[in-house]
């Protein structure tokens, strides 16, 4: 698993075997960096159900000033947290080991800054990611014009709208499905 672009571009990561995790492709990260824009600059992260973390690094890769790593597995903590540091980006990662689908999650988390960027990859085919979409919204973790990314299968039906969020762009690479999402509807 290689980052794609930015200045850790070609970097191998560390991934995660025998394990639930399906780390986005290159051929789908690409995809959504090319929808997105190359450039991150200043630009605050939070990657969900994190995984490897390859999202979220990909993000600190081009710019990101800060990305904030979620995900309910050990494994997948120290995995990102050796990743972070293969990169250098130990000092702009934060790691929280949380189930984001048993709530309150992101109700006690708190960060000074709004988050900018929020990647949802949940595990296929489990319905995790419109209830996550509506705690984003309800939440005060998002800047007003945020920009949710999520990963599915590409037969998962998902809302048009949730909360302030709305569905902006839809793309489909092979069985994964990519849905935009954007604030201030």
């Amino acid at each position: 698993m290689k980052i794609t672009g930015g200045e850790s571009k070609g970097r191998l990561l560390a991934s995660l075997k025998g394990m639930d995790i399906r780390p986005t492709s290159s051929k789908v990260r690409e995809a959504i960096f090319n929808i997105l824009g190359q450039d991150m600059t200043g630009i605050k992260v939070l990657d969900i159900f994190a995984g490897t973390g390859i999202l979220g690094i990909e993000a600190l890769s081009r710019g990101a000033e800060r990305a904030i790593f979620i995900d309910k597995s050990e494994h997948s903590i120290k995995i990102i947290s050796k990743n972070l540091t293969l990169c250098g980006y130990q000092d702009i990662g934060m790691l929280l080991k949380r189930d984001i689908i048993r709530g309150s999650a992101l109700e006690s988390f708190r960060t000074k800054e709004e988050i900018d960027l929020a990647f949802v990859d949940p595990p296929y085919g489990k319905g995790f990611v419109p209830p996550v979409l509506e705690m984003l919204s309800m939440g005060s973790i998002l800047a007003p014009q945020a920009i949710i990314v999520t990963e599915s299968l590409k037969t998962d039906a998902l809302p048009e709208t949730a909360g302030n969020l709305f569905l902006s762009d839809t793309r489909i690479y092979g069985e994964t499905k990519i849905d935009i999402y954007k604030g201030g509807h």
